[in-house]
């Protein structure tokens, strides 16, 4: 396994805060206000500032690949127009001493922070959103393409459209319920622009990070409601990147132009695949205007933001990804981790860990990052939610290594 990737995983808007340093322009979940006890990202943990001491930890952890994101609105401050240089210098610097020190910079160029103008002109509602990326792309590549070692356009496109536009868990906050779907499309039309960026700047290898979760029926009768919401979680996006098609079921609500499942449909390097927990479906109830409701899932344990512990679904998602597409690339599982109580000794954290580890490498992947490094802003849950395997005191910000980092460290050095 001398070439498997052992990673752990970040995002720029959930560690970096400095919002109004080195020319950051505002993002839409710099504005996003319905967040547990009123907790923002402006410091979080102040990586802009504390990014060598966090190589540092990858160091001493022993990982051969890291996965950050870049913000957008570091980039481009509005979204479109010329590069901010101290932005980039940021990412370069970055970039240059996880190769220094032998880990592969794995880069997600758009995690969630959307330039807050281009929200405003309609965001990924809006079509023109794929050419901004683009262009966004290419400033990005221009500059890091010669040292990133693998690319991921976007991430979790599926939790932009159902969480941000479709109930507004997530920033911008919309509820367009089935009129959020023209955002999936433009979400997998930016991906394929990047994508074609990439390539034109001889990028090494360039994939995806998609959100998968197992669709279970809560009786025989509930097949169809769980076929729906696996059809809007998984195969919306899945299906147009590996087999150049929308499924049927939702493929007249898409804004489809000649030609774009062409540019989605192109060949990956990898395919991510990022997976928490499976989800549990029933028929609708009178008055539901979905097709499906979700059901609690109370057999498993459950992680601290009540999430069931089910190692055994992370291995079944990939071997229904194998069977539905045949040419499928090398899989890397791109995100796994949980949250739990804010201690050092983290018993149940190794034991999630352990438990989807190994369900990772029977499924034959070729790459694993533990989300997440560090404790950080975990979205609408604020600052309640702890993910990291390192722990991260808030108000001094001192960074204390838990169970779970040594254990990580012997796994991956073998003893």
């Amino acid at each position: 396994m001398s070439d498997f990737l052992w990673g752990v995983s970040t995002s720029a808007f959930q560690i970096e805060g400095a919002f109004n340093e080195g020319g950051r322009g505002p993002s839409v979940w710099d504005e996003f206000t319905p967040v547990h006890e009123g907790h923002d990202a402006s410091v979080a943990c102040d990586h802009y500032h504390r990014w060598r001491e966090d190589v540092a930890l990858m160091t001493q952890l022993g990982v051969n690949a890291y996965r950050f994101s870049i913000a957008w609105p570091r980039i481009q401050p509005s979204g479109k127009g010329p590069v901010n240089a101290e932005g980039l210098d940021f990412y370069d610097r970055l970039v240059d001493a996880l190769v220094e020190v032998g880990i592969a910079p794995v880069a997600t160029l758009y995690h969630w922070d959307t330039p807050l103008e281009l929200e405003a002109e309609g965001g990924w509602l809006n079509r023109d959103i794929a050419d901004r990326f683009a262009d966004y792309t290419a400033l990005v590549a221009d500059r890091l393409a010669d040292r990133v070692k693998l690319w991921i356009p976007i991430n979790e496109p599926a939790m932009v459209t159902l969480q941000g536009y479709a109930i507004g868990e997530h920033a911008p906050g919309k509820t367009l319920l089935f009129d959020a779907l023209p955002t999936a499309h433009h979400l997998n039309l930016a991906h394929g622009r990047a994508v074609e960026v990439l390539r034109s700047f001889n990028a090494q290898a360039v994939g995806t990070a998609n959100n998968h979760t197992p669709a279970w029926p809560a009786t025989p009768n509930d097949v169809a409601a769980a076929e729906a919401y696996s059809e809007i979680h998984n195969w919306l996006y899945a299906d147009p990147l590996l087999s150049g098609r929308y499924p049927d079921a939702v493929a007249d609500l898409l804004p489809v132009q000649d030609g774009d499942l062409q540019v989605i449909h192109q060949p990956l390097d990898f395919y991510g695949v990022n997976y928490y927990n499976p989800t549990r479906l029933k028929s609708p109830s009178e008055g539901n205007p979905l097709p499906f409701e979700l059901v609690e899932i109370d057999e498993y344990p459950r992680t601290g933001f009540g999430w069931p512990v089910v190692p055994s679904g992370l291995s079944e998602m990939i071997t229904t990804l194998r069977e539905r597409y045949p040419n499928l690339p090398p899989v890397h599982v791109t995100e796994s981790g949980c949250s739990f109580p804010d201690e050092i000794a983290d018993a149940d954290r190794i034991s999630f860990l352990d438990g989807h580890l190994k369900a990772a490498l029977e499924a034959g992947v070729s790459g694993y990052f533990v989300w997440s490094l560090l404790d950080n802003f975990e979205w609408e849950a604020g600052y309640s939610q702890r993910f990291g395997l390192v722990q991260v005191d808030y108000e001094t910000q001192r960074r204390t290594p838990r169970d779970s980092f040594h254990w990580y460290r012997k796994v991956i050095s073998g003893e």
